[in-house]
């Protein structure tokens, strides 16, 4: 992982890149082999000890479902664009925030979640189907609702699909003890570190920003070593894999990431500026806005105010189905 005084540009561009050298290539690899040979079997049992609890790399891949090269060069990258020590892949966004939750589950069976949610969080944790009790919170309130049991509070900043900004500081103070996951997929690094704020995950559904090219559903986790070896553990039980391809596909979005972002970032900004002037707009929601970051996060947490934006059209619904 390079050091943090690295630029953004500069990480997206060369992170996950370190063995090109010694292989002799430019392009990542890709590795399609579902298994692989091994001539020592006490070296391929250690390999497989050490994979099956967790570990990011072992002297052989073995199997597939424990670990795939070019699958590890990605989360290599993806680490050092968030500054955190280690970073797992998984095959969607919500596979990634599943896991999460699962590891959670180790130490408590009590979730805090901040709304507003993506859909498919917010849906998972009020269904108890994971067998968690998630209490939905505003962010202030975090502090209030916490028990002996609870085993991590989530929250996504900025949010889906009001934009809301959660101060990432203030939650995990309020937390004290308990970990932190944050949704940053709307942020991405380029805006936005998680761990830097205290946070002990940062979750992206690298199907968005990440990729960019709408050619890949995936998820990613950044995280220290001890929580990133939880997470592959579940990986590897349930399944919930990144396939090589699609990592490739997310390794050779890295460099223009930090173009894309702030490209669409002005974009947004133009369109958004635009509809609050429009007779037929009731209200827009975005960051950048006047009123749109009532707790100073711009500049402090956020160094932009993104690419996504929302907006309410005057008469609602059949207004809005009309084409107006």
């Amino acid at each position: 992982m390079r050091h943090n005084s690295d630029s953004i540009d500069t990480l997206a561009t060369h992170a996950g890149r370190e063995s090109f050298a010694a292989l002799g290539v430019h392009a990542p690899p890709v590795d399609l082999s579902s298994t692989y040979s091994f001539r020592d079997l006490d070296q391929a049992t250690a390999a497989l000890d050490a994979l099956a609890a967790g570990a990011a790399e072992a002297a052989l891949p073995i199997y597939g479902r424990l670990h795939n090269p070019t699958v590890a060069r990605f989360e290599e990258a993806l680490a050092a664009l968030e500054g955190a020590e280690q970073a797992v892949g998984f095959g969607s966004g919500m596979a990634a925030i599943t896991a999460v939750l699962l590891a959670a589950c180790a130490h408590g069976r009590h979730v805090i979640a901040v709304r507003p949610l993506y859909g498919g969080t917010d849906h998972l944790l009020a269904s108890g189907l994971l067998g968690i009790e998630a209490s939905f919170v505003r962010a202030s309130e975090v502090a209030s609702a916490l028990r002996p049991d609870t085993a991590l509070v989530f929250i996504e900043t900025p949010g889906n699909p009001t934009l809301d900004l959660v101060d990432i500081a203030e939650v995990v103070r309020q937390a004290g003890t308990v970990p932190v996951a944050v949704d940053s997929t709307f942020a991405t690094p380029v805006l936005q570190r998680p761990l830097a704020h205290g946070a002990a995950y940062a979750i992206h559904s690298a199907t968005k920003f990440l990729c960019g090219h709408g050619d890949v559903i995936a998820g990613v986790v950044a995280c220290s070593a001890t929580a990133a070896a939880a997470l592959r553990q579940i990986r590897i039980l349930t399944g919930a894999l990144l396939h090589p391809w699609a990592a490739y596909l997310l390794h050779r979005s890295l460099p223009t990431l930090p173009l894309r972002v702030r490209r669409a970032q002005e974009s947004a900004s133009l369109l958004a500026s635009h509809l609050a002037a429009h007779p037929n707009v009731r209200k827009v929601l975005y960051p950048g806005l006047p009123g749109g970051d009532p707790l100073g996060l711009l500049g402090r947490q956020m160094s932009g105010p993104g690419a996504i934006l929302a907006f309410e059209v005057a008469g609602g619904r059949a207004a809005g189905r009309a084409g107006l």
